[in-house]
């Protein structure tokens, strides 16, 4: 009985264990690529008004620049991040808006309800231009903050994940043995998971972070639980 209790107890740790790492992996990633489009959308806005200052570009040039890099931007960050985390930005924002989108809304912003661009003066029809370029280096505040929030939670995470492969490797007669283990069942969980999180995406389309998590989680525990077993 005693054996039994041992081998449901070690068992019930890892499961803990390779799938707190899983969900530390997933927050880090996550919250590091955001940090990269923060960081990115920034740098090119600064660039373009650099350009319109030093007279090599017009404001409507550097609108229609700021546009097209901003989402070709979080397109290339979006493919970095986790299936989770693709889904939870395609939940936020499906696609990035066209520059007639953004003009027609900065020109509301600054002029009121019902206001034709095309009636503007140009001085005041480039500082519209400007306003869209200086918003698409701006991140929202909030998502950007919450994933910082999120990334000090995944390093959380990884830090009591480790902590729990040292605990297992410590009461292990095997401890050369049992390093190996933890390195292939906590290697497996993070790699299911990313697989069962882009499995479910396809499944469940673009948009849906609940079924993608759910489909992260169990692709997780499926495949750490297949190389436990045959181990």
């Amino acid at each position: 009985m005693q054996d039994n209790d041992k081998t449901a107890f070690d068992s019930a740790i890892r499961a803990l264990e390779f799938e707190i790492a899983n969900a530390g992996t997933h927050l880090t990633i996550d919250a590091t690529a955001r940090q990269a489009y923060s960081m990115q959308i920034q740098a090119m806005a600064n660039e373009l008004r650099g350009q319109v200052s030093s007279g090599r570009m017009t404001w409507a040039q550097a609108a229609q620049q700021a546009q097209e890099a901003r989402n070709a931007i979080m397109e290339v960050i979006r493919g970095r991040s986790t299936p989770v985390g693709r889904a939870m930005a395609e939940r936020l924002k499906r696609e990035g808006k066209t520059l007639n989108e953004l003009i027609a809304r900065k020109t509301q912003q600054l002029h009121g309800a019902g206001a034709d661009f095309s009636r503007l003066s140009t001085t005041q029809q480039n500082a519209v231009y400007a306003e869209i370029v200086k918003s698409a280096g701006t991140s929202n505040p909030r998502v950007t903050a919450t994933m910082r929030n999120l990334s000090r939670a995944g390093r959380g995470l990884l830090v009591l994940s480790i902590a729990l492969s040292v605990y297992s490797i410590a009461k292990a007669e095997d401890k050369a043995g049992a390093a190996r283990r933890e390195v292939a069942v906590t290697g497996a969980g993070i790699g299911g998971g990313i697989a069962g999180g882009a499995l479910a995406g396809l499944a469940c389309g673009p948009g849906a972070p609940v079924c993608v998590t759910v489909g992260a989680f169990v692709g997780g525990a499926l495949a750490a639980f297949g190389v436990d077993y045959f181990w």
